[in-house]
């Protein structure tokens, strides 16, 4: 049996492709786009089974044979890298008067054929076109010709030629060698039409590199965009922080001003409520209370009751009739027995503090040696209150 010439040259593009492949393929390649692609086909075939192919290879008239009809269907997967994957079914006849195994066919005989193939498209060695785009094979099939059945391994080799991004032309010739018979070898050419049915990524164009080095600008100036964006919206978010924390700080300080002022009104109030009681007034030599003094008490008594923060100061005074040692001792009992009578109306001892002051701080000019009526000389003998703590 001869050796296969094709199917060694299809072996050695697919060894080159495969060498060249892992160094390329991840960089550029122009259909990057593409997953691969299913292809149907159909059309006419030309049998050549006269013996001598390769010395008369173009004599139609004497070894082709041929049917008026399309006599062929194929139907193929075709991958991003190239290669592709076909089966094929073909009819034909051999015609009266044409030359079969070396000699003249008395009678119409029926030829008919299964074959499988693997093909490598040479555009991946050489560029892609979409007018000429030829392809290596190689298979194998089972064929009954001449009414011999036989196996056979193929070689084919063909090109197509591309009218839309889907419809073309295919035109190729197979060699196929039998094993297991004697059968004779023989050539079958074909020529026919073809349709992508391509998977949905295969829609897409082939993005070149000026598009690569766009998308990648567009990239850029977006990403540019979008950090700039976040940047101003950090900004913004921080801007929106700061003036949140100056406005709470701003009611806090009006809240706390606010308190102080409301405290200050208070004291005040409580302050001129105090003062609007007055002081209480003792009868001439004596402590003890009567019931206008006991009156003005009740009411600071109450007034205290309200208001339990706040501590009195009590200071008694004399006249300036009798020594100073028997007026100090005088409004000393002054000051003790008013501060007895709050306590017994309620108020705590630890907030009244009492001292008795003689006639040191006289109310008015009565002073010793001055003639004074006796309700002058009631202004001196008196205890006054003064807030000391709220």
């Amino acid at each position: 049996m001869k050796t296969c010439i094709p199917c060694m040259a299809v072996v050695l593009c697919l060894s080159i492709h495969f060498a060249k492949g892992q160094s390329t393929s991840e960089i550029s390649a122009p259909d990057s786009t593409a997953t691969g692609y299913w292809m149907a086909g159909a059309g006419y075939t030309a049998i050549d089974d006269s013996g001598d192919v390769f010395d008369r290879l173009f004599s139609f008239q004497s070894q082709w044979n041929t049917l008026p009809y399309p006599s062929r269907i194929s139907l193929g997967r075709y991958f991003a890298n190239g290669l592709g994957l076909e089966v094929i079914g073909s009819y034909n006849e051999y015609r009266e008067g044409k030359i079969i195994d070396g000699r003249v066919n008395d009678s119409k005989k029926p030829y008919w054929a299964f074959d499988t193939r693997f093909s490598y498209d040479l555009n991946k060695l050489v560029g892609e076109t979409a007018w000429f785009d030829p392809y290596l094979g190689v298979g194998a099939g089972y064929t009954r010709a001449n009414e011999q059945p036989r196996g056979t391994y193929n070689a084919v080799v063909g090109f197509r030629t591309w009218l839309s991004d889907r419809w073309g032309l295919d035109f190729s010739t197979s060699g196929k060698w039998s094993f297991g018979t004697t059968a004779s070898n023989h050539l079958q050419h074909a020529a026919g039409v073809v349709y992508k049915i391509a998977d949905r990524k295969n829609l897409l164009p082939a993005v070149t590199e000026e598009q690569n080095l766009s998308v990648l600008e567009n990239h850029k100036v977006q990403s540019t965009d979008s950090l700039l964006v976040k940047q101003q919206e950090e900004e913004l978010l921080a801007t929106q922080k700061r003036l949140a924390r100056e406005e709470e700080e701003l009611l806090k300080n009006n809240r706390e001003k606010e308190a102080i002022a409301a405290e200050e009104r208070q004291r005040d109030s409580i302050r001129k409520e105090l003062e609007a009681l007055g002081a209480i007034y003792f009868d001439l030599n004596s402590s003890y209370l009567n019931q206008e003094s006991k009156s003005v008490l009740e009411a600071i008594s109450e007034l205290l009751a309200r208001n339990s923060g706040v501590e009195l100061t009590i200071t008694a005074h004399a006249d300036s009739r009798g020594t100073q040692a028997y007026n100090i001792w005088l409004s000393d009992r002054r000051a003790q027995r008013t501060v007895q009578y709050l306590i017994a109306s309620g108020i705590a001892g630890d907030r009244l503090k009492g001292s008795g002051l003689g006639e040191s701080q006289l109310a008015n000019h009565c002073q010793d040696g001055i003639f004074c009526t006796e309700p002058e000389h009631k202004k001196n003998r008196r205890s006054e209150f003064k807030i000391t703590r709220f």
